[in-house]
């Protein structure tokens, strides 16, 4: 759930990011750090990880956001995140990291979406298909309240995949309107356009001062 009042986090609050994926980790303390927070993992904190059972990425989101601050008693900050490609009908979306495999090799996951878009007869040239990446951030408090924040940024996928930034899907991805994969691009000029950076702005707009 989202509301219009302000919840305001101050310079100096210690908000636990609710992942366990480095690369997610790093993005969001990029995000959050100049805003003067003090982000904490959930690995560092030892916490486990929720199995998420949820139906979509902001249930998802919820689950996990609402775990952290539960089990730590601080803030929590969520992402759930993933690829939904057209030709797919939007997956692997929520599933975007079982994709991957228990070892989560996303050069395994490019490569199953390339051979399900092309078993379907889908992909015929670069850039490839429509897809979509999606972020739904989750604040949560210990008491259980908690705010969704969703973002979205389409763009069309490329094979190969293309450069060694980023994570995840990254490399076989294209924004829409752009000529490089987030792989590829420079991370500020990513974080400038990117899903989880329009899932952010929502965020700062009504969290950060």
């Amino acid at each position: 759930m989202t509301t219009d009042a302000r919840l305001p986090l101050t310079r100096g609050t210690k908000l636990v990011v609710a992942t366990h994926n480095p690369g997610k980790l790093r993005e969001i303390r990029d995000l959050v750090e100049p805003f003067g927070l003090a982000a904490v993992s959930a690995g560092e904190l030892g916490l486990p990880e929720p199995e998420e059972t949820g139906t979509t990425f902001a249930a998802n989101a919820i689950l996990k956001a609402v775990a952290a601050a539960t089990a730590s008693g601080l803030p929590a900050l969520s992402d759930d995140s993933g690829m939904a490609v057209d030709a797919l009908d939007g997956a692997p979306g929520i599933y975007s990291a079982r994709w991957a495999g228990p070892s989560k090799d996303f050069a395994i996951a490019m490569r199953r979406v390339h051979d399900a878009v092309s078993a379907k007869g889908a992909w015929t040239e670069n850039p490839g298909p429509a897809a979509q990446f999606i972020c739904a951030l989750c604040l949560a408090f210990p008491d259980g309240t908690h705010h969704v924040f969703e973002g979205v940024i389409a763009g069309d996928l490329v094979w190969p995949p293309r450069g060694s930034r980023g994570f995840g899907y990254d490399p076989m991805f294209i924004p829409e309107g752009g000529t490089l994969s987030f792989g590829e691009m420079d991370p500020q000029a990513k974080h400038a356009i990117s899903h989880r950076a329009r899932a952010f702005a929502l965020f700062k707009a009504q969290c950060l001062g």
